[in-house]
């Protein structure tokens, strides 16, 4: 049965119990969009010359809008940083699952490693941030590290399961054991053999007994 409150109809019965609809998500604006992809723009300008501490205020300058803008859209740092790295991260996804066959599941798991290397070290402080997202998934860079270690953890798998990799080794230790060797090759620009000599170390501590 309906009744009128205040002139609005109102409801009464099963209907007034209904649950509320989700609502939509609405999409963003022209404006807000533009301000968005001219922030990531400049974001990933400002991390490559000047490495991810660089000036939150700097890069909304540069992207011509205020620092409260880059705030609506990041709410912080780690944030922007996770928005920033999306892309690579998503091509480390797909060479993950391109190495999901590979005929050496061992071989198939260094080099995604290696390929993490690379893109960890393209960015100063990336390598830092990833090792202290790998341990808090509310961390803005969590959208990065979390499908970043369930991809790594199905070739860790495969290849413990060939009798490759110790099976005691976990992703969560491999992944932060990569990204320190990461760090390592970014304090020492001048050894560009660094990360294979570490890798190859690790791949050393990582071998099965019949291997």
């Amino acid at each position: 049965m309906a009744t009128e409150t205040a002139g609005q109809p109102q409801t009464t019965g099963p209907a007034a119990t209904a649950p509320a609809r989700t609502p939509e998500v609405r999409p963003m604006r022209a404006d807000a969009r533009r301000n968005y992809e001219r922030l990531l723009t400049e974001a990933r300008t400002a991390f490559t010359e000047h490495g991810t501490d660089t000036s939150l205020e700097d890069i909304a300058r540069r992207a011509g809008v205020g620092i409260g803008t880059l705030y609506r859209h990041f709410p912080n740092r780690t944030a922007l940083m996770g928005a920033v790295f999306q892309g690579e991260v998503d091509a480390l996804l797909t060479h993950a699952r391109e190495l999901a066959d590979a005929p050496q599941p061992c071989a198939a798991l260094v080099e995604w490693l290696r390929a993490i290397i690379t893109h960890a070290t393209t960015y100063r402080g990336l390598c830092r941030a990833l090792m202290t997202a790998s341990a808090d998934d509310s961390s803005g860079m969590a959208r990065c590290s979390v499908p970043m270690r369930e991809a790594g953890g199905a070739l860790l798998t495969r290849a413990q399961q060939a009798g490759a990799v110790r099976p005691d080794v976990s992703i969560s230790d491999l992944m932060q054991l990569t990204n320190g060797i990461a760090l390592a090759v970014e304090e020492s620009p001048d050894d560009p053999k660094l990360a294979d000599r570490l890798l190859t170390l690790t791949l050393r501590g990582l071998k099965g007994d019949n291997h």
